[in-house]
């Protein structure tokens, strides 16, 4: 689990425009590195570790769009081989202009499928939120993960993970905002089992305990994939989030979502690809849902220069809405 943010989000977080929700941060995510290989690639006959439980449904989420309005900058800066930062700049008339920090310091572990895998990370906006990001390979097989969240100058989050993965099944255990004088704490256990090459089935159960209220939520997890393709369905009291993903060819890939959630009685169903043109050095991807949202961002790298520039619009036929951005990510 990323953050104690999810833990009372909507099956599969929302990651539409102009809806009431805020878009899920980056820090509801564990680094790349932490899922590789895909699963499918295992070929030595022993059945493969099924990955980590909130990147079931990363390979459809990827297709998908992420939204961009106003004007961005990004500049990224290797200061070493141990220290990477980079500085973000955002213009919105939407929503509050800010500038933001970040800094991240690597190391070289034996245990990580990259060389350089993320030790700390830190980040700081204009307006004094802090995220603090802390990852460690104790052991080949068990990873630890901090999280402290402030926003301005109150903690809203922190955060201790527990994850093991063993040959065939991962069981991750995350405990977030204890506080002792409000007699609070949220629980979440996670467990995935590979039960054939391409079957993975687990479940999520969160508890929750504080002064007025206590209760849990018990989700199922099942994902079946093949070597091109995987379908994956999360169901509980929660409700229900099915994604299907397919590359097609090494240009084209396509995904399909449907969430739905009995705490707002709201249902949604979506459709997003991605286009790659290497020979133009362009990615496009695209999506449209049932709310009458259709949105596109284009990724055009701008060589020689280390450069990349962003384009990307959303519009909201049932809202009467539309929001145009423009991105720059050097370095």
């Amino acid at each position: 689990m990323g953050s104690v943010l999810a833990l009372s989000s909507n099956p599969g977080h929302q990651n539409w425009p102009f809806s009431k929700d805020h878009l899920p941060s980056r820090w509801d995510a564990h680094p790349a590195h932490w899922d590789r290989p895909p699963r499918w690639e295992r070929r030595d006959g022993r059945l493969p570790n099924p990955g980590s439980f909130h990147s079931l449904h990363r390979s459809c989420k990827d297709v998908f769009p992420h939204q961009i309005e106003g004007v961005k900058m990004i500049i990224n800066k290797t200061l070493s081989s141990f220290f990477k930062v980079s500085h973000t700049l955002h213009l919105s008339a939407v929503s509050p202009s800010y500038y933001r920090f970040h800094v991240e310091h690597l190391q070289s572990d034996d245990y990580s499928k990259d060389k350089d895998a993320p030790a700390l990370i830190g980040e700081m906006d204009s307006s004094g939120s802090l995220n603090a990001h802390a990852l460690l390979h104790l052991t080949e097989r068990v990873r630890a993960r901090t999280v402290f969240q402030t926003q301005q100058s109150q903690f809203v989050t922190w955060q201790f993970e527990t994850e093991y993965r063993g040959s065939d099944f991962t069981a991750a255990v995350t405990v977030a905002n204890p506080d002792i004088l409000r007699e609070s704490v949220i629980l979440v256990a996670h467990f995935l089992q590979s039960v054939s090459s391409g079957l993975v089935l687990g479940g999520e159960l969160v508890y929750h305990r504080g002064r007025a209220e206590e209760g849990g939520i018990l989700t199922l997890a099942g994902q079946y994939s093949g070597p091109n393709w995987v379908a994956t369905l999360n169901a509980g009291k929660g409700g229900a989030h099915a994604s299907y993903y397919h590359r097609a060819n090494k240009q084209i890939q396509v995904g399909v979502e449907f969430e739905a959630s009995t705490r707002t009685q709201e249902t949604t169903a979506s459709f997003g690809y991605q286009m790659d043109l290497p020979e133009a050095n362009m990615v496009f991807r695209g999506m449209i849902n049932s709310r009458c949202i259709i949105g596109g961002v284009l990724e055009k790298r701008l060589t020689p220069l280390p450069a990349t520039l962003i384009m990307g619009a959303f519009v909201n036929h049932k809202g009467d809405k539309l929001q145009v951005g423009l991105g720059v990510n050097v370095g």
